[in-house]
């Protein structure tokens, strides 16, 4: 049953939200994109789930990532997002960009993880089921496996495609060298990889410095950053000690260990350069990601719709001077 009080803003494409194209393609992303990792699912209330990707796609925000193991329960991120899909978002299918992923673990045996054509496949079919989809406008094998022939991962990525199953495919934390195969192998079989997803923020600058970057530009697909405020650690949060509700409190992904004294002291230099540029440290991150126009699209999460709305001011003022530049790299670099 079609939800009668959500109608989508008719301001959503005129909100401020810049669109920039996919490598060589025809696929247009919003700057700042919506990711479903951490505060969907079981993790949170349906209602405040809905809001958020309400006010998400309002403010013109088309394309939401996803996985088939976010959310504290493997699949719950993506069976949340299908009863919204179901309830609302149903009459905007074609206007919606939704991608998931297969590659970590998801479910026990020999199975349940990694890049074999069974797993990728059982895997989508999953997750479309929990999605309430017939298909993904992008698949990602989401790691590299070194074990499984390259070649049965990227077949079967070609073949979801073919079957109708996903419009496009990606590749995500793909080492160099296997990335460029995957590019040359799927261009070889009329599937070009869209989007290589990778970490990229101010404290990881590894797409530049392995060449990920250049070479995703130079083979025609777009670059998707996640993590870009490095779990928290590139916001104002940890100025002043640790809050009790925080990442690193809960004993997360990120560890007290990683807050060393050296971090903290350039994390509040680097909120300096955003004071003196009007922004907050979180918006100055999300803006020098997108101040590369290799860059297509950044991801974000968001524990309220809030949070949200400030993530999204910095799209404001993505341009920065050379001097600011040479600063926050002296900063990071030490």
């Amino acid at each position: 049953m079609i939800d009668d009080v959500y109608a989508a803003s008719p301001e959503r494409y005129r909100s401020g939200m810049k669109y920039r194209r996919a490598g060589r393609s025809g696929v247009l992303l919003p700057e700042i994109s919506l990711g479903l990792w951490h505060n969907f699912g079981d993790v949170d209330t349906f209602s405040n789930s809905k809001r958020k990707l309400h006010y998400a796609f309002d403010q013109g925000i088309t394309h939401f990532d996803l996985a088939n193991n976010y959310g504290p329960s493997y699949g719950s991120a993506e069976t949340t997002f299908g009863q919204v899909m179901k309830s609302s978002f149903a009459p905007y299918r074609d206007e919606l960009f939704i991608s998931t992923k297969a590659g970590h673990d998801m479910w026990p045996g020999p199975y349940g993880e990694w890049g074999s054509r069974k797993y990728l496949m059982a895997s989508l079919n999953q997750s479309l089921k929990r999605m309430n989809l017939d298909y993904v406008d992008i698949f990602y094998s989401h790691r590299f496996d070194p074990v499984t022939p390259l070649e049965e991962t990227l077949q079967a990525l070609v073949d979801i495609v073919r079957q109708g199953k996903a419009l496009y495919v990606g590749i995500s934390k793909y080492p160099p060298e296997a990335a460029r195969f995957a590019y040359r192998y799927l261009k070889e079989r009329d599937v070009p990889c869209l989007l290589y997803q990778g970490r990229y923020n101010l404290l990881n600058r590894e797409p530049e410095e392995e060449g990920i970057l250049q070479d995703a530009q130079e083979q025609g697909s777009g670059f998707v950053a996640f993590s870009p405020l490095a779990q928290g650690l590139l916001t104002d949060r940890y100025l002043q000690g640790i809050p009790s509700d925080s990442r690193v409190a809960r004993g997360g992904y990120l560890k007290k260990e990683a807050l060393t004294p050296e971090l903290l002291h350039r994390i509040a230099a680097l909120n300096e350069v955003a004071a003196r540029r009007g922004q907050t440290l979180a918006e100055m991150a999300l803006a020098w990601l997108l101040k590369d126009n290799r860059v297509t699209s950044v991801i974000v999460g968001a524990s309220s719709v809030e949070q949200l709305s400030d993530n999204l001011k910095a799209l404001r003022n993505t341009s920065f001077t050379a001097e600011e530049l040479s600063e926050i790299d002296r900063i990071i670099k030490g």
